[in-house]
């Protein structure tokens, strides 16, 4: 069975806003005020948690580790009481995947989002039952680029690694293609496009309107 993996964060859903709201609180509980901005550290936002928790700190004028350790799980604690507040799947996502299923394909979630975080937000988001796995940050003992992680979750949605692709919005994404020999489809709407372009992925995709013709072309 041909599959279609998707990233989560900055592919599928738009979640920088909560991300954001979610690191700004833990520094309102350091006795400070917001220190990102929704939209202007949105590229931020979509690498994770601890990216977020050193722009800030450096905005203070600090630069410490134990910091962002400590303040790991609470940013965690804080998303996961509003994880889907201001999130929503980007634009054509939920036609473009109901396509990708009607036409035979397996399709799932390759995250290095906390499973438990990343199943909320789908099931928040009336979205969990579209697809057939869903694999986080801590599913496994390795987590992308290790090619493992997109190996296990072709296979828990029923589909063969060697008729697979990777969607995805960073460069963790198009590395984790890379090493698993399949082919790399990044989107072009995210806060990061022009960096990306330098890495020559398979394919951009503008739109999802595009997806199923790009999967249809690159898993010929």
């Amino acid at each position: 069975m041909r599959t279609v993996i998707f990233d989560l964060d900055g592919t599928l859903v738009d979640t920088a806003a909560d991300l954001i709201a979610a690191a700004n609180a833990c520094f309102r509980d350091m006795g400070h005020g917001d220190m990102l901005h929704p939209a202007r550290d949105r590229a931020t936002a979509l690498r994770g948690g601890r990216p977020m928790l050193r722009l800030g700190l450096t905005r203070l004028g600090l630069k410490d580790e134990t910091i962002v350790e400590a303040q790991y799980q609470p940013l965690l604690a804080h998303y996961g009481r509003a994880v889907a507040v201001h999130s929503a799947l980007y634009p054509g996502a939920a036609e473009a995947i109901a396509e990708l299923r009607a036409a035979g394909y397996a399709v799932g979630i390759c995250t290095n989002k906390p499973e438990a975080l990343a199943e909320a937000l789908m099931t928040a988001l009336g979205a969990r039952d579209w697809f057939a796995s869903l694999v986080g940050a801590d599913t496994l003992p390795v987590r992308k680029p290790d090619p493992e992680h997109f190996f296990e979750a072709v296979r828990r949605a029923g589909g063969n690694p060697a008729r697979a692709l990777l969607v995805g919005d960073t460069r963790t994404d198009h590395d984790t293609a890379r090493a698993a020999g399949v082919p790399s489809v990044l989107v072009s709407f995210g806060p990061e496009t022009r960096k990306l372009r330098a890495l020559a992925p398979d394919a951009f995709l503008g739109h999802y309107r595009e997806l199923s013709g790009l999967a249809a072309r690159l898993l010929a």
